[in-house]
């Protein structure tokens, strides 16, 4: 079977176009015709398409194929649509998309692919990473992630969407690349960069719901069912719905074979609404460790999730989903309150001084008790004998926690370069698998606002309002709230590359780097093993003590001197950002610092 072949229930179809021949499901449609030809084509080519038992149309259109524009007409409407599976999109999510061959593409590295277990991850949103905000500018920035130390990339959707800038979870095209960022061919080069300088790559797909623009799905079939709380919900097991399973199923196999991804980041899998017996999770990780297998390298499949049930990353056989890992937003939680005081909304769960302790080393701070914000019990105890801590992704910040802040404020612009590096050394000497998100290595105090640019003049005024009204609801200051559509709200969430380099700045990286490097020099930091790993803090929760085999971790959170005692008397200072003073199993350790001793 050829690169451009797609399967759907078990059966082959067309490629799209690449030798001629098209195939778009539509169901309930009486008629659809293939327009060929370019948006504003007055004789645009128009060729009547033949309905098969299964929904399917189909076509054979002699000459046409690669670079073809192509769109579908339903019944009588006038209007061409693009395909749900568009490969190509380069006039935008409204115009007609272009046939394109994955197999024309020549690939130059070598790569037999990365596990997650082990790995440092770092979160990139693409249009905001560099000034030019394409996938060919960050691939010149590729060498300071080689430096830094991560292992994998996990960049924010690419997904295609309506307008130039925007986080990317208002896609509407699943199978095409946003053209301002490049398209296709950019990322594929984004990927072969990366595999070359040995960084995987993770690709954080949207796969609960639809942009408000551009979104024609429901014209072509029964796509949706219900809602969730960003609009309709996916047709995952009402009628009709198996063609819609396998469009999300090809997408992310489409991914992880054409573009040699190493995995998926699936967003907010809780609004997945899906009661079948076997869920579409569940199917979706069947798949990939098939294709896994026949690719012969690993794939990750890692869920996002606020549910705190381990059986989300439990393999199939034991139960559970067989998602590779979750994200942790308890871990980010309990040290974020640690870090800053702040105790609003959801991050008053996570004050008091037995909080880090405990999430550090049973993963959920709920796991069935009380939740004060949902108003009540929530979650399932992680086992940690058996759950490896690499399962769940742990984070000081990402682009959630900064971007739905009013200002997509950082932390780095309230709390000290010696409290920020406490807390890299609490994330990247523990058992999970630590993430930063851009710019947190140097303490980037660049804000990371939520902005979008759609076309629809309706829409622009009413996402402008919504903020508003959202966030003056929780108390903010309106004049303090950034206008999303206004274009200098995405100019002023770029990175600042000259950061680095500052004074205050470059402390903080050098630490990250240490860091990182301490964790593969060190195979005691890197262990996932829960049941190994423990945690003492004093009476005031400032002062932590990790345990990693025969290492020992002291963090000070505290603004004075602190003395902690240890379980063995420590001969060896591996690293640290002040100079702890030890007498016997006593540590004095300075205020906003941490330190690695070997016992």
């Amino acid at each position: 079977m050829s690169e451009s072949e797609i399967i759907t229930d078990g059966s082959p179809t067309p490629g799209l176009g690449v030798d001629g021949d098209f195939a778009v499901w539509a169901p309930h449609r009486d008629r659809v015709r293939l327009r060929l030809g370019e948006a504003g084509d007055p004789a645009p080519r128009v060729v009547d398409m033949e309905r098969g038992p299964d929904g399917w149309w189909r076509v054979r259109a002699d000459g046409a194929g690669p670079g073809t524009d192509y769109a579908y007409l339903l019944d009588d409407d006038p209007l061409p649509l693009p395909d749900p599976r568009s490969l190509h999109q380069p006039h935008g999510v409204h115009a007609p998309g272009r046939v394109y061959d994955h197999g024309a593409f020549a690939w130059e590295s070598e790569w037999t692919g990365r596990p997650l277990a082990g790995a440092v991850v770092y979160e990139m949103h693409v249009g905001t990473f560099t000034p030019e905000g394409t996938l060919k500018a960050a691939i010149d920035r590729l060498d300071h992630l080689v430096g830094l130390g991560v292992t994998h990339v996990e960049v924010m959707p690419l997904n295609a969407f309506d307008g130039t800038h925007g986080w990317g979870y208002d896609g509407v095209l699943w199978y095409a690349v946003h053209e301002p960022y490049g398209g296709p061919d950019a990322f594929k080069e984004f990927v072969d960069a990366c595999h070359g300088r040995g960084l995987a790559v993770l690709l954080d797909v949207v796969h609960n719901h639809l942009g408000p623009s551009g979104a024609y799905l429901p014209r072509f079939g029964p796509y949706f069912s219900g809602e969730n709380a960003w609009g309709p919900s996916l047709n995952l097991d009402g009628p009709d719905s198996d063609p819609v399973r396998r469009h999300i199923i090809d997408n992310a196999l489409g991914w992880l074979r054409h573009y040699r991804l190493d995995g998926l980041r699936l967003d907010a899998v809780h609004a997945l609404r899906d009661d079948r017996a076997v869920p579409i999770l569940e199917e979706l990780s069947a798949e990939v460790d098939a294709l896994a297998a026949a690719l012969g390298r690993p794939l990750s499949l890692i869920a996002e999730s606020d549910r705190n049930d381990p059986r989300t990353v439990l393999p199939r056989e034991a139960g559970g989903t067989g998602m590779t890992a979750q994200w942790s937003d308890d871990l980010h939680h309990a040290l974020h309150v640690a870090l800053t005081g702040e105790t609003h909304g959801y991050y008053a769960d996570f004050a008091g001084p037995d909080v880090l302790p405990a999430v550090l080393t049973g993963v959920f701070r709920h796991a069935g008790t009380y939740s004060s914000f949902r108003g009540r019990t929530h979650g399932r105890p992680v086992d940690t004998a058996r759950v490896p801590g690499y399962r769940f992704l742990g984070y000081l910040a990402t682009h959630d926690q900064i971007g739905n802040r009013a200002r997509g404020d950082r932390m780095g612009e309230h709390v000290s370069p010696g409290l920020l590096v406490c807390g890299a050394a609490l994330l990247l000497c523990s058992p999970y698998t630590p993430m930063i998100f851009m710019g947190e290595e140097w303490a980037a105090t660049t804000p990371w606002p939520f902005f979008a640019s759609f076309t629809d003049p309706d829409l622009v005024e009413g996402v402008r309002n919504g903020r508003r009204r959202e966030f003056a609801a929780l108390g903010w200051d309106a004049s303090e709230i950034p206008d999303p559509m206004d274009p200098a709200t995405r100019d002023g969430a770029v990175l600042d590359w000259s950061q680095p380099g500052r004074e205050g700045h470059a402390e903080v990286l050098e630490a990250y780097r240490a860091l990182i490097a301490l964790r593969r020099a060190e195979p005691e930091l890197a262990d996932p093993r829960l049941d190994r790993f423990s945690v003492t803090a004093s009476g005031d929760g400032r002062c932590l003590v990790l345990v990693r085999g025969s290492l020992r971790v002291v963090c000070n959170l505290g603004a004075e001197p602190a003395e902690a005692g240890l379980d063995a008397v420590p001969h060896e200072l591996l690293l640290a950002n002040g100079m702890p003073e030890t007498d016997g199993r006593r540590v004095r350790i300075p205020a906003e610092s941490f330190a690695v001793l070997r016992v």
